[in-house]
Formats: structure tokens, C-alpha cells, sequence
């Protein structure tokens, strides 16, 4: 599997879209807030710099990626007319895979602006944004160009599938699984945990050299509480997208050997596994971490109380926007509606019986000087 050719959130505002499915990623940003404006402030006031350079890494489309933008200008601009000083200008970029739907962010851009105009007042920035494409595990940004540094819901995907899931058991690893799962071989595992700290550390290294002396950095990702990694937590979701291709197999609407060679570039670290790649890097100080959970439907809380079937099809419609491209240059795309309405059927049943919720790790970390 080409990564950089295959992954992207649905584009557009369809039904399937990201932008219209994208509600866990919004509780996420949500949860995180206070952590990413506290660090914003505390670059701010650790420098007084005149203009800033803010990167969102991974920013797919869609109302959340402005949202996080927001937020980090509206706390820095807070506490400039706090402290009775004139805001800095804004330096915003946003980064993408190139597949990434960037010409629906950029046709909402003139709202933002005039948004910002009206609620800032005349004295306010200016704010300047670009999109800028490209992989974040390695150099998107000039030396020394970046003050702050986000990420949500990014990082947990990897830049390739692990080369080692082809070898052995007859050149195939992970049989009947598309992700590490109770049945996947030990070496499945390992091979998981080997890429993410190649990515993890290659994604550190590159964001330190681009950020400036007092850079800050927040990531959000999903994780684990478990030192397990097959745990529930954060495997069975996909679990069930497994069985679904393998109710498909038995079918012989698919075929077997289609499952068995296709693996996603993705995982979910514990928190002791992100530490032990901060450490290991070396320019960064981790100032805080939280761990935070949110609904598989996060439409069905204890207030909202939905039937199993409107919930199921949520998740499914939720995991749609964020893996049908991958699935669909596999499988090919004849078999989408069909591949996950069965999974929303599954995970109805599932969440029939528990109420299972994502595991989100959040930190926060500034350069070493």
C-alpha cells in the first residue's frame, strides 16, 4: 500500500464525507483545548514576538480544521489585550497529505477572514494561511520557522504499512486480520511498535529542527491505557471491520487472499511507548499529558440516549470517511455500501452490549533550549 497515495479523509460534504462525519475528531479538539491554549500563551509570553508561525500537522478538512486555528488565535490575542499589547501577526500553516481536500478549506477562507476582522477589531493581526502538502514524517518547513506546532488525530497513522507483515507464515504475517488483533501473531506486534517509533521519532526530529528556540508542540492521538497492544481499547473497532471482510469472503463476494495481504498504517501507542520516543529523540521537554476517552458514537451519551442500529450506522458512517480510501483502492470501491452497512451491524450488536469508548492520548511538549 503507496500511504501517501491512499490515505485521505472523504473529501466534499456528502454524506460519507469527513466533514459531515468528524464529531469523535471534534470531541478530541474539544477535550484538548485548554492544553493547547495554555501552551500557545506560554510561547507567546515566553517570546513577545511580533509575528508567529503556527503549523497544523495532519489537518484534513472540514469545520475542524479552522476550529483548531481559532482557538490558538483567539487565546494568544486574549492575552495580548490582557497584558495591553498589539497581537502578533499570524503566520498559519496547514498540512495535509496532498490527497487531502484542500480546495474546500481554501473556499472557506474569506468567511474565516471576515470573521476575524469582525470579532477582532481593526488592531487585530494580521493572519495569514496557507496550505502547505506534504508527509510530516520528515521536513515540511524552513529552519527555524515554526513558534507552535499542533496535531489531532494524525499521528496514530503511520507512513507504510510494516514491511515486516509481508514476510514469514508464507510472505503474509497477520492472516485474516487487518490490524493487530487477539489472533495476530506476536511478530505482528513488534512490527507495529518498530514503525511507529521510526515514524514517531522521524516526525519529533523533523518539527525540531523547523520550530524556533522556544517552539511548542500538542499532539492528540489515539492510544491505549493497556501495555497490551491487542487490548479492546483500542483493536476491536477494527476487529469488527475484519469480520465484516471475512462475512464477505465466506460469501465469495471477496477473496480471501484480498484480507490477508491488506494491513493498516496505523497505531495506537500506550502513553509509556510515547514517552519512551520523546525520550529517546531528545529535544523536547513532555510538560504535561492527559488521557482522555470518548464514545465509539459520541452522539450517544447519557443524555442522548440512541437505539443500537442509529448508533452503529454513526460509527460506521464515522470510520467510513476516515478509512474508505484505503479499503476502497484494495477491495475496490464496488463493495463499499455493502462492506459497511454489514459493519455497522456489527458494531450495533457490539455496542448493544457495551458502551466502548476511544482511548486519546494528549501532550504537550516544548523545545529544549
Amino acid at each position: 500500500m503507496e500511504v501517501q497515495r491512499v490515505l485521505r479523509m472523504n473529501g466534499g460534504d456528502g454524506e460519507t464525507s469527513y466533514a459531515n462525519n468528524s464529531t469523535v475528531q471534534e470531541r478530541a479538539i474539544s477535550k484538548a483545548k485548554t492544553i493547547v491554549e495554555d501552551s500557545a500563551v506560554a510561547l507567546y509570553c515566553t517570546t513577545l514576538a511580533k509575528s508567529l508561525g503556527i503549523a497544523d500537522m495532519g489537518c484534513s478538512s472540514g469545520a475542524n480544521t479552522l476550529l483548531v486555528v481559532s482557538e490558538i488565535i483567539d487565546a494568544i490575542d486574549r492575552k495580548c489585550r490582557h497584558l495591553g499589547c498589539p497581537s502578533p501577526e499570524f503566520r498559519v500553516f496547514l498540512n495535509d497529505l496532498p490527497g487531502n481536500d484542500f480546495n474546500t478549506i481554501f473556499k472557506s477562507l474569506p468567511g474565516f477572514y471576515e470573521k476575524l476582522k469582525r470579532d477582532k477589531g481593526p488592531d487585530f493581526g494580521p493572519c495569514f494561511i496557507a496550505g502547505m502538502p506534504g508527509s510530516f514524517y520528515g521536513r515540511v518547513f524552513p529552519t527555524n520557522s515554526l513558534d507552535f506546532v499542533h496535531s489531532s488525530y494524525s499521528v496514530h497513522w503511520l507512513s507504510q504499512v510494516p514491511p515486516e507483515l509481508q514476510k514469514g507464515m508464507g510472505g503474509l504475517l497477520n492472516k485474516g486480520n487487518i490490524y493487530m488483533a487477539k489472533t495476530s501473531h506476536p511478530a505482528v506486534f513488534k512490527a507495529y511498535l518498530e514503525q511507529f517509533e521510526r515514524d514517531f521519532f522521524l516526525f519529533l526530529r523533523s518539527r525540531s529542527e523547523e520550530m524556533t528556540y522556544a517552539g511548542r508542540l500538542v499532539i492528540t492521538l489515539m492510544g491505549r491505557r493497556s501495555l497490551d497492544p491487542s487490548s479492546g481499547e483500542c483493536c476491536y473497532i477494527w476487529e469488527l471491520m475484519a469480520q465484516s471482510l471475512m462475512d464477505m469472503v465466506s460469501q465469495g463476494i471477496i477473496e480471501e487472499a484480498k484480507v490477508d495481504s491488506f494491513n493498516l498504517p496505523h497505531y495506537t501507542p500506550s502513553i509509556q511507548e510515547l514517552i519512551a520516543v520523546i525520550e529517546t529523540e531528545g529535544s523536547f521537554h513532555l510538560d504535561r499529558s492527559e488521557i482522555i476517552e470518548i464514545n465509539w458514537d459520541p452522539t450517544n451519551d447519557d443524555d442522548n440516549m440512541l437505539d443500537k442500529f442509529t448508533s452503529g450506522w454513526n460509527v460506521a458512517k464515522i470510520m467510513r470517511a476516515v478509512s474508505e480510501s484505503m479499503l476502497a483502492s484494495h477491495f475496490g470501491e464496488a463493495i463499499m455500501d455493502d462492506l459497511y452497512k454489514r459493519y455497522g451491524e456489527k458494531v450495533a450488536e457490539h455496542l448493544s452490549m457495551e458502551k466502548t469508548k476511544h482511548i486519546n492520548l494528549i501532550i504537550s511538549l516544548s523545545k529544549k533550549f
